[in-house]
């Protein structure tokens, strides 16, 4: 076939998937912009606190790398709530919607608190994970602080699968872009010391997130207000719908999505703690290497939940070539932001660490580390909507297991070895990275292709 005529077979093969590309992005752009938005909050945290200490950056990064994995855990537990609301939606089933809008509530209650008590527990250990003194004494106000957040943020996270279930993603996305505004000035204003407020350094930061974090569910509260269909589902709340056979399905189909999401933060927060043995330069290099890498994840992240929306809504309706349909144009979209990404991580490598930092060896190391970020970004990507894919379709025991092999027997063993035997220092560890995310790409596509067939043949 000439060059001509496969280029017409090209342009008539995505021009099919425009109708695809349109609805999933409509579903996509807000989800992105509030990822997004949550990204820039931590974006901002690490540029403030870095340019008021490299102590306090290093002590941020390691609260963060405790914080985080409760947090996600918590967070993948939420996740059930979009796929099962999703499909007895498409379904009309409004008295199964609002009973797990019900049960949901209570549910997140109780792993909430006990995520917070966790936490908490944990603030004996901090001084015990090889860190520098200094470091640990910037990091456990803001430990505690942060860890107070979590409560009023998973409220709102439920609320935001939820309504992401029933199809609207804007109402998360003005609440958090509106909250993420106040953050951003508070943390000026309390890591600072400006216009009167205390100067509290890495604390002022953990402060703002609280503040901003309380007004995130409150403000949900006011959106199921506006329209009679959503107030309905709360007004119906009655103490003997809760049952613990609801609990059980989210519980079921949570627990294998917060082990995986779990799993793949171990193996970023296990890098935090590892790469702090080598400095407190290197921590915060590794830190704004990660930062940088979460704003184009974010993206990722919103085509993912638009992913899990659009496929679960095709499989409640049995319509299996939507479903493929979906899955193709979101790998399509994450693959062309993500490439888009890496070019711009790779090319402008030398002048994003001066956003942060005036340290020059924090500088260099950062630079070094935003080539090996810049790579990885395809696999990511590619991961992130795999497994948003597969919770589509409820299938989430199996990809535990793969996350398990990809981030902890191959990604952390591997950085490890590169960078203290091999000698590739901090470099070694984003390797490792590299190396995890593509295996965990390949497992997880090949598993929806594999349960995709299963599913349509039958």
């Amino acid at each position: 076939m000439n060059q001509k005529g496969i280029g017409r077979r090209t342009v008539q093969y995505f021009k099919g998937y425009m109708p695809f590309y349109k609805r999933n992005l409509r579903l996509a752009f807000p989800v992105m912009m509030t990822q997004l938005g949550s990204a820039l909050v931590g974006f901002f945290d690490t540029v403030m606190v870095g340019h008021y200490g490299t102590t306090e950056l290093a002590a941020v990064s390691f609260s963060n790398s405790f914080y985080l994995m409760v947090m996600v855990f918590t967070m993948g537990l939420v996740m059930s709530v979009t796929p099962l609301v999703g499909t007895a939606f498409v379904q009309k089933k409004e008295d199964e919607v609002a009973n797990l809008l019900h049960n949901g509530l209570v549910f997140i209650f109780i792993i909430t608190i006990a995520a917070c008590a966790l936490l908490l527990a944990c603030v004996p250990l901090l001084g015990y994970m090889g860190q520098e003194p200094e470091v640990i004494e910037k990091a456990v106000p803001y430990f505690v602080t942060i860890t107070i957040s979590l409560f009023p943020f998973i409220f709102f996270q439920f609320f935001k699968q939820f309504f992401e279930g029933i199809g609207n993603t804007m109402a998360a996305m003005c609440i958090m872009l509106s909250t993420n505004l106040l953050n951003i000035l508070l943390n000026y204003l309390l890591i600072f010391g400006k216009w009167g407020f205390p100067e509290w350094g890495a604390l002022g930061a953990g402060v703002a997130s609280l503040i901003a974090r309380i007004l995130m569910p409150i403000l949900f509260l006011a959106v199921f207000a506006c329209r009679k269909e959503w107030s309905g589902y709360l007004r119906s709340f009655r103490w003997k719908n809760i049952h613990t056979s609801v609990m059980r399905q989210l519980a079921a189909l949570g627990l294998p999505i917060g082990t995986q999401t779990l799993l793949e933060t171990i193996a970023f927060a296990g890098s935090y703690i590892i790469v702090g043995w080598l400095s407190k330069e290197a921590m915060a290099a590794h830190q704004i290497g990660n930062q940088i890498a979460n704003l184009t994840f974010m993206l990722a992240v919103g085509i993912g939940a638009a992913t899990t929306v659009r496929v679960s809504h095709q499989y409640g309706l049995r319509d299996y070539k939507a479903v493929r349909m979906a899955a193709n144009a979101s790998i399509h979209l994450c693959l062309l932001m993500n490439a888009i990404g890496a070019t711009l991580m790779i090319s402008c490598r030398k002048i994003i660490p001066l956003a942060f930092t005036n340290d020059p060896a924090v500088i260099e190391i950062a630079s070094s580390l935003l080539i090996f970020a810049g790579l990885f970004q395809l696999s990511d990507g590619l991961q992130c909507v795999g497994i948003a894919m597969l919770r589509g379709i409820q299938d989430v025991r199996r990809p535990a297991l793969y996350a398990f092999i990809a981030y902890i027997l191959l990604e952390l063993p591997i950085g490890y070895i590169l960078m203290f035997p091999c000698g590739l220092g901090a470099n070694g560890m984003w390797i490792g990275f590299i190396i995890g995310l593509s295996v965990a790409a390949v497992l997880f596509h090949t598993r929806f292709r594999s349960q995709f067939r299963k599913i349509a043949n039958s």
